[in-house]
């Protein structure tokens, strides 16, 4: 302590200062001092006294403790000291253990002042921001004191600073940083840090979750050994667990980032299982925890299903599956892996099926569902594993109706196998043992094999059983109601409310919504008189749970009763309830389920979770049963005979209105489906009539084409003909002879028979365009392409039969011509001469016509040459194109780089001005030749540069 007696000044023999005085001279050296050393020791002084007086100290100097803070942040050291003694004022942590008497309020009076100097600190938002801005610092002994006092003012008042915090410019992002810090102090302070800072806070677990902490952590828990790690891997687990336990964004986050895969080693153990270390314990327990998280029955169950796809893709239900039936595991981890098997299996089809397949390492081989059983039924087990295999029992089944299948069966006569120990054995005998903890978890289990399964319900009425020698079996039914109503059984078993309970449970449950079941129970004469009995008596404080399950079965009775029994329809058993307990008291019994304590905390989640055996008196499904049946039974109960009628009525007529709108619904559902068949025959036929209407465009084009090479090719042979015709009239000169009168006539029946050929083919096809344009729309479109050829070719007969026509015409009236001339005397030279004319003209246009197709053909072909040559034309002149604007583009680039240098030229040259400027001021002469031969030569390889810009354009 002599550094300080120096700082603050040596006091006269015999007059020591108090430690306030001591103090406030120190704080008036740090404030007053304008040398760096003399405010350093000054603050080392104040951190050496913090502990010891920790209210003068944080009273007299924290103003003058952050304002060294914000002036000599250059000097680490004394910076380093100032966030000490920050923290030893904020920290609520002793050193000396104060005596057990005083222990209690010695802590109280130390937090108070604790949270005192926390809100006097964060009443200015800007200490913690600068706080923020320190840990960027990269010097330990400021990073390091920094971490340790951001972590006492977070676990002080956590929601005002996490607010500071989320609003200071990437305030998050800062604190990310120290998980990469290569130094472990800081990093794993860095971690403790970032635990309190995400308590509770979604926003906070966002930001962190997107700053990749999940891939951060997870090495960081490869690197220290995963479960075999020490402190630092529990650290990481717990900080997992603040931004993933609530959060569905972080949780879809983590599976989206196929960071449920990555934890698969963490469950790899060896076959030798024995000395775990605590450490160890506590790792594997919290990575449980975290994959209970990603599969938790209150998350959305779109998330836990994919969750629970992953995990078993990925082999890690697999792997829990392997310490679950391994040997050596303690039994806090054997306990809380069977936890976490049953919520990665509850609800999943696929799952559930891989659970039924594992078999447990014994010999012979059993699954290793009757090996959890039996440790259930074992009322040697801990109470809290035997919680563990009932919530696996319920997940396997949940919405498992194979499953449930599965369990029923091995209880009945035609599958029971003598040599092995079946479920269903074990559960029967749980159920009938003297403990009552196995009687309710036995009961508990069976009732989940029935849960919404009506057939199962039924299928259990099979089961018979044998209760002693010589005496015949009684049906599983029947020995469950016997244990409840005989008085000598009730004696020694019943008066158990535990095994009560259960019993009721599973009763309540088998025979509601379940009317065969119903009257089996109500065909026992002894059920009902019991039933009213205790419904009617006024029993104690622990026995009114009885009666209220009681009265529920009662109401399941009436309510579940299709009148098959005459002595037990739903209007005597009525009666009977108004006569014997009259409906008032029936009701309030019916409530006494509901007002229990115990209801409304097992009504909170699936998991099984008791304090005490003596707790476990409700099931969560039966809860929800419960909630679902109370009121129905009480309006069937209280409701006449008449009202029964009319709803009665009313629910045929609504019966009736829900077919009939069942059958609209199925209408409408084939109307719409007709109808986007429909839409995508219209959306395909478009598209073939869009196609249609192109080809059809595109040929008629070509027709054009062929039209116009046609006439030019017609005009050259009309003149030919013509030049034909002359020269073949002077030629004829020869006679008509007879047989050539006979040749010409046959020529002229041939051509009338052609003629009325070509009439019925043109009616045919008349008659086919009609029925083709009488057909529906929908088959228009498609015929369209066809009738268009049919009319061409209609069209071409027809010019065919006119130019016959024509031709035969003229034939007729030369033929008259000929007739008329044979009965007057006149030479045959005249006609012979025309018959020559009209053959010559004949074989004249045939060679004609030869001549043209070899003309369109040559031009057909010379047509593909050049289309030929136009194509690689394009071609060519698109690669030229790309060429150019390549060169365009560096033009434009070099254009850029020379405003550019333009630019600075003109900077350079305002500066050249300023500096003469300035020197002439001063004095000094100055020639400006030089100034000007620069920039003329610059402007003359401007010029150049823009002449080669104009030539890589051309």
């Amino acid at each position: 302590m002599n550094y300080i007696w120096e700082v603050v000044g040596r006091h006269p023999t015999g007059q020591q200062p108090t430690g306030a005085e001591t103090i406030q001279k120190l704080c008036d050296r740090v404030a007053s001092s304008t040398l760096l050393e003399d405010r350093r020791d000054a603050v080392r002084a104040l951190k050496s006294l913090s502990k010891k007086y920790r209210m003068e100290v944080g009273t007299m100097a924290m103003d003058h403790l952050v304002r060294i803070l914000q002036t000599d942040r250059t000097d680490t050291e004394i910076v380093g000291y100032a966030l000490d003694t920050l923290y030893n004022i904020v920290c609520s942590d002793e050193e000396e253990e104060p005596d057990d008497s005083e222990e209690e309020n010695q802590q109280k009076q130390e937090d108070d002042l604790g949270t005192q100097f926390t809100d006097k600190f964060i009443q200015e938002p800007d200490n913690i921001t600068l706080l923020l801005t320190l840990l960027e610092e990269f010097d330990f002994h400021v990073r390091w004191p920094g971490v340790k006092l951001l972590t006492a003012l977070l676990k002080s008042q956590c929601a005002q600073v996490q607010g500071i915090i989320l609003v200071s410019p990437m305030g998050v992002s800062r604190l990310m940083d120290l998980l990469a810090d290569s130094r472990e102090v800081i990093r794993n302070d860095g971690l403790l840090l970032l635990q309190q800072l995400t308590k509770g806070n979604t926003a906070i677990q966002k930001i962190v979750a997107f700053e990749n902490a999940f891939e951060r952590l997870l090495e960081i828990i490869i690197e220290e050994g995963s479960s075999d790690g020490g402190i630092v891997v529990e650290d990481c687990l717990l900080l997992l667990l603040n931004l993933l336990k609530n959060n569905s964004s972080n949780q879809n986050f983590f599976k989206e980032g196929s960071y449920i895969q990555k934890m698969k080693p963490w469950f790899e153990v060896g076959d030798d299982n024995s000395g775990w270390s605590a450490q160890k314990v506590t790792n594997l327990h919290l990575m449980l925890q975290l994959v209970r998280v990603m599969v938790s029955p209150v998350n959305s169950p779109g998330a836990t299903a994919s969750c629970q796809k992953a995990m078993f893709q990925c082999g890690l239900l697999q792997q829990l599956c392997t310490i679950l039936m391994a040997t050596g595991v303690p039994a806090d981890i054997l306990t809380e892996t069977i936890n976490t098997v049953s919520e990665v299996i509850r609800g999943s089809e696929v799952n559930q099926d891989y659970f039924a397949s594992v078999n447990a390492p014994s010999n012979p081989p059993r699954p290793a569902i009757v090996v959890l059983l039996m440790s259930m039924v074992n009322e040697r087990q801990p109470f809290v594993l035997r919680c563990a295999v009932l919530y696996c029992f319920q997940c396997f089944l949940y919405k498992n109706h194979k499953g449930q299948g599965e369990i029923v069966a091995t209880l009945l006569p035609s599958t029971i196998d003598a040599n092995s120990i079946s479920a269903g054995q074990l559960l029967c005998g749980g159920l009938f043992s003297a403990d009552s903890l196995s009687n309710w978890c036995a009961a508990v289990a069976l009732a989940h094999a029935l849960q919404d399964n009506l057939t199962q319900k039924e299928q259990l009425l099979r089961v018979q059983l044998a209760t002693s020698l010589g005496k015949p079996p009684v049906s599983l039914l029947q020995q469950c109601t016997n244990i409840l109503s005989q008085g000598d059984k009730l004696n020694r078993r019943g008066s158990r409310v535990q095994t009560k309970v259960g019993l009721l449970m599973l009763l309540c449950t088998w025979i509601s919504n379940c009317p065969i079941a119903v009257m089996h129970f109500l065909h026992n004469q002894d059920n009902v008189p019991f039933l009213t009995g205790q419904i009617s008596e006024n029993l104690g404080e622990d026995e009114r749970l009885v009666q209220g399950l009681c009265a529920l079965l009662l109401g399941i009775c009436i309510y579940y009763n299709d009148n098959s029994l005459e002595n037990y329809t739903k209007e005597k058993l009525k009666q009977l309830i108004e006569k014997r307990i009259g409906k008032e008291n029936f009701v309030e019994k019916l409530g006494f389920i509901t007002k229990h304590e115990l209801y409304s905390r097992a009504a909170q989640k699936p998991q099984p979770a008791f304090s005490t055996p003596e707790h476990m008196l409700f099931d969560h499904e039966f809860t929800k049963l419960v909630k679902e049946l109370e009121g129905m039974i009480t309006k069937a109960v209280l409701r006449s005979s008449e009202e029964e009628k009319k709803e009665e009525e009313v629910k045929k007529t609504l019966e009736q209105h829900d077919s009939i709108v069942t059958q609209y619904k199925e209408l409408i559902r084939e109307q719409d489906s007709q109808i986007n068949e429909l839409k995508e025959q219209v959306t395909s036929m478009t598209s073939q009539n869009e196609k249609l209407q192109n080809t059809i465009t595109q040929q008629f084009s070509q027709i054009q084409q062929h039209k116009d090479q046609y006439n030019i090719l017609k005009l050259k042979l009309g003149k030919d003909n013509q030049q034909t015709g002359s020269q073949a009239e002077a030629a004829h000169v020869n006679g008509l002879q007879p047989e050539e009168l006979s040749q010409l006539r046959e020529q002229l029946e041939e051509l009338q028979r052609q003629n009325q050929l070509l009439h019925t083919q043109m009616t045919e096809k008349d008659s086919l365009i009609t029925s083709l344009k009488a057909e529906g729309v929908s088959s228009a479109e498609g015929s369209t392409s066809d009738v268009t050829e049919l009319q061409k070719e209609v069209e071409l007969l027809k010019a065919q039969l006119q130019s016959q026509t024509l031709e035969i015409t003229q034939l007729q009236s030369e033929r008259q011509e000929l007739q008329t001339t044979a009965a007057v005397p006149v030479e045959d030279s005249v006609y012979t001469e025309k018959i020559a004319e009209l053959e010559s003209r004949l074989s004249s246009q045939t060679t004609e016509a030869q001549k043209l197709k070899g003309e369109v053909k040559s031009l057909l072909e010379c047509k593909e040459a050049m289309e030929k040559e136009l194509a690689s034309a394009t071609s060519t002149a698109a690669i030229m194109q790309a060429e150019k604007s390549k060169l365009q583009q560096e033009v434009q680039e070099s254009k850029k780089e020379q405003d550019d240098l333009l630019m600075l030229l003109a900077d350079q040259d305002q500066k050249i001005l300023s500096l003469k400027q300035k020197l002439k001021d001063l004095g000094e002469t100055i020639e400006d030749d030089d100034d000007l031969d620069s920039r003329d030569q610059f402007d003359d390889d401007e010029d150049d540069d823009e002449e080669e810009e104009e030539e890589c354009d051309e």
